[in-house]
């Protein structure tokens, strides 16, 4: 029998629609999908008629035997909304009927005349409306007021001459959206204008960080949208956030998405690059009428997906320019030995140029971002220790250890380590992938980390043997490699090994903050 994975709201434009709703996300169990379908929408037109929601709308989406049932509602009844769902899916399911009077009950106890009220009014005058469980904020970083949820005001009380947007790009893709999102900020700056960033790392405001730790969701995006210095908004945009609530705006100025490739494969129905598209293309339905979405014209999935967007597509390309040319020159280009960032700087510039900020500040930008482990920790950061370098990458998956593996391997050195271990909920192909990538770099060391943190159902020592045994399948001896018990330990055991000439990759993920402050020490002494 089918079975319900996760029942959620989903407050802002998505997959499914253009407007909230609620979603069950359903485990087939060779089911017919059509059958399944069918059932759950007649039962669901059924409660949606008992409880006065005639208007709203079913949408479903199937990928493999991952099955998504969802139907809009009103955005101030979004958790009756799932109660909804989830009867429709127990009546088809045979679960004895249960009266819809404690249902109309919840509907009528959550449902809030003042919020619909506000968020008419802003859109009557053109100005972004940003809702949680705790506020609503009308207007955006600058021009934004915020009121709490228990006290909203009457639209004539809300001072409306204090109310304005400022300008907002989101950023998304596989790999490179810290980075692109990074040289952005670093843009915005050098054009005297104050950015506010969300990333995977966590907010910055101008020169100050606000809060460390993933913020490449909805609850990052809200805090620097609500946060009355930001003059531009630039917005890491992940693929979890999107899949599970949506996008927290439904108009933004300029999206850019770096590249699509398999990773996270098996998440809320995503079965292949082409699902993978699908959620980060997203962020292209919500750019304005004007706005530019912009995209890797190197990437057959986007290459193909952006010729149908119907949107002002800005592209761009490493297909040898003068613009390639003269990228290839700042410092996190490492003289062309990091293409990737070339990429990322381009992205940067055209999202830059979609905002109106001069070519003068887009250059003088990116050519003062050096991508230390200050501006831009774990990504790229090269670091000397006395003769031995040390090449610090959130590499992740196969196509940013590819990229990463291009890079190391353009630096000179008499050995090559390299640091490596994977979370445990990528699938096994994708973890012996992962292994392959980094064997490419011939290295003559390599330490296997465990990720404890990181296993996500797997056993503790799991994925370190996958990635033995796939290292070994290329040809590894079993004298190279080492396994560490964490990722502390992994580096630890990377630098006694370095001595001078040799270069260090390691792979930092589940503990970067320690990690980078263990290499500052070592800088140090």
């Amino acid at each position: 029998m089918a079975k319900v994975r996760d029942s959620r709201r989903v407050p802002g434009v998505s997959l499914f629609a253009n407007r909230p709703g609620a979603v069950l996300d359903v485990a087939l169990e060779g089911e017919d999908p059509a059958g399944v379908v069918a059932a759950w929408t007649r039962e669901l037109t059924g409660i949606l008629r008992e409880v006065g929601w005639e208007g709203e709308t079913p949408v479903t989406r199937l990928s493999g035997s991952d099955l998504s049932l969802f139907v809009t509602a009103p955005a101030d009844a979004l958790y009756a909304a799932t109660e909804v769902a989830e009867l429709a899916f127990e009546r088809m399911a045979g679960a004895p009927a249960k009266d819809t009077g404690d249902l109309i009950r919840a509907i009528a106890e959550e449902r809030s005349p003042a919020l619909l009220a506000l968020a008419a009014a802003a859109k009557s005058r053109g100005v972004a409306f940003v809702p949680d469980d705790r506020g609503v904020s009308l207007g955006l970083g600058r021009g934004s007021v915020v009121f709490p949820r228990d006290g909203l005001p009457e639209p004539r009380d809300v001072p409306w001459d204090r109310v304005h947007d400022v300008p907002v790009a989101m950023v998304t893709g596989t790999n490179g959206k810290t980075t692109t999102v990074r040289l952005l900020g670093t843009i915005v700056a050098a054009a005297g204008r104050v950015p506010g960033l969300t990333t995977t790392d966590g907010l910055r405001v101008g020169d100050e960080s606000i809060g460390s730790g993933d913020y490449s969701g909805p609850e990052g995006a809200r805090r620097i949208l609500r946060d009355p210095r930001v003059e531009v908004a630039v917005l890491e945009t992940a693929r979890g956030g999107m899949q599970r609530r949506g996008l927290v705006l439904p108009r933004i100025d300029a999206a850019a998405i770096t590249n699509v490739a398999e990773d996270h494969i098996g998440e809320f129905g995503v079965r292949g690059v082409e699902d993978v598209a699908d959620v980060k293309l997203l962020v292209a339905r919500v750019v304005r009428s004007g706005g530019t979405v912009v995209l890797n014209a190197d990437d057959p999935v986007l290459a193909a997906r952006g010729k149908t967007l119907g949107a002002r597509v800005a592209w761009f390309s490493l297909a040898p320019s003068e613009e390639t040319r003269a990228l290839s020159r700042i410092p996190i280009a490492f003289g062309g030995g990091a293409p990737h960032n070339v990429a990322n700087a381009m992205a940067a510039s055209r999202l830059a140029e979609a905002l109106g900020v001069p070519r003068e500040a887009i250059d003088r930008g990116l050519a003062s971002f050096e991508g230390t482990t200050r501006e831009n920790p774990g990504r790229a950061n090269l670091v000397d220790l006395g003769g031995v370098r040390v090449l610090i990458d959130y590499a992740h998956n196969p196509h940013g250890m590819r990229a990463l593996v291009m890079l190391a391997r353009s630096i000179d050195a008499k050995r090559r380590l390299i640091l490596i271990g994977q979370a445990g909920d990528r699938d096994d192909g994708a973890i012996r992938e992962l292994a392959r990538a980094a064997w490419a770099l011939a290295p003559d060391r390599v330490v296997i980390k465990e990720m404890e943190a990181y296993l996500r159902g797997r056993a503790p020592g799991e994925i370190p043997r996958l990635i033995e045994d796939e290292l070994a399948r290329a040809g590894a001896d079993a004298s190279r490699i080492e396994r560490a018990s964490s990722e502390v330990e992994g580096v630890e055991a990377a630098l006694r090994w370095g001595r001078e000439g040799d270069l260090l990759v390691l792979t930092v993920h589940a503990e970067r903050g320690e990690v980078l402050e263990r290499i500052r020490r070592a800088q140090r002494s």
